[in-house]
């Protein structure tokens, strides 16, 4: 690690809890390169159609065993 990171994460070290996990979050983000406008788009109205069916009824979920279980399950076929 260079003198410059050691630095900055020395200082980073000193901040509260909350601003470091925001910090590293941040790092981590950028790793990634630039979002994709098209994704992002797509993902909220993916979220925002889930929404609706579960505010409305219509997909009520499952809980949280069912679905923990279906996930064994396919892990556990792989």
């Amino acid at each position: 690690m260079s003198k410059t990171a050691q630095k900055v994460l020395d200082e980073a070290l000193r901040l509260e809890l909350s601003d470091r996990a925001e910090l590293a979050a941040e790092l981590l983000a950028s790793l990634d390169g630039e979002p994709d406008k098209d994704v992002e788009a797509a993902w909220a109205a993916e979220i925002e159609r889930r929404a609706a069916r579960a505010r409305s009824g219509e997909d009520a979920g499952r809980s949280w065993a069912d679905a923990r279980d279906a996930a064994k399950d396919a892990l556990s076929k792989r």
